[in-house]
């Protein structure tokens, strides 16, 4: 029987520097000879993509959010995430559940009992394994940003802070999962911080 891959998640506030930390991991993996997929949420497979869009751009309301956020992910746990991991591989995935709970949750204020609700409808089975949140003071954040802003960047500070607040509650919550980095500082000095976390996966 094939061993199960490992679910490594990466989140954090928007302005934290996650993609660019994201592909330190990616790298990373690869230079340690792990067989692994990659996808993010909302996103991953086409269908899923297509979501993504209508999410970051199209005004809704908060329960509609919460739903086609998870509608996305039930598309991407389909038809990447347990394929990928019951073949033996790892999956690293750009955002989960966890962005719910901070951004539909903590953000729109949403219950929280909602979204597990719906987390376990939708992956009662899955969870991560490991999960690396960026952390920021949201003005650093925010003044990093430069490019032209989706639905989300474009929400207030205190909606930001509300989000990174979330973040923090999640990683005091499951302190074995989720591990803080640190992303003040140069992108070298991040990526430093990350690779050591790296060094305990494998």
């Amino acid at each position: 029987m094939t061993k199960r891959g490992k679910f490594i998640t990466v989140e954090g506030v928007d302005g934290a520097g996650k993609s660019t930390q994201f592909e330190v991991i990616a790298n990373a993996l690869k230079e340690r000879g792990i067989d692994f997929v990659m996808t993010r949420e909302p996103g991953g497979p086409q269908s899923a993509e297509k979501i993504r869009e209508l999410l970051l751009n199209e005004p809704m309301t908060a329960k509609c959010e919460l739903l086609v956020m998870f509608a996305a992910r039930q598309e991407n746990l389909t038809k990447i995430i347990r394929p990928a991991l019951e073949a033996g591989k790892w999956v690293l995935c750009d955002r989960f559940t966890d962005a719910s709970v901070a951004y539909q949750g903590y953000g729109r204020g949403r219950s929280l009992e909602e979204i597990e609700m719906l987390a376990n409808f939708v992956h009662p089975d899955i969870k991560p394994d490991k999960t690396v949140i960026f952390d920021l003071p949201t003005e650093v954040a925010a003044a990093r940003l430069s490019r032209k802003l989706d639905r989300f960047e474009q929400e207030d500070a205190d909606f930001h802070r509300r989000v990174r607040q979330g973040y923090l509650e999640i990683a005091k919550r499951e302190p074995e999962r989720c591990v803080v980095i640190d992303a003040q500082g140069t992108p070298e000095e991040v990526s430093a911080r990350v690779l050591k976390e790296v060094e305990t996966w494998v």
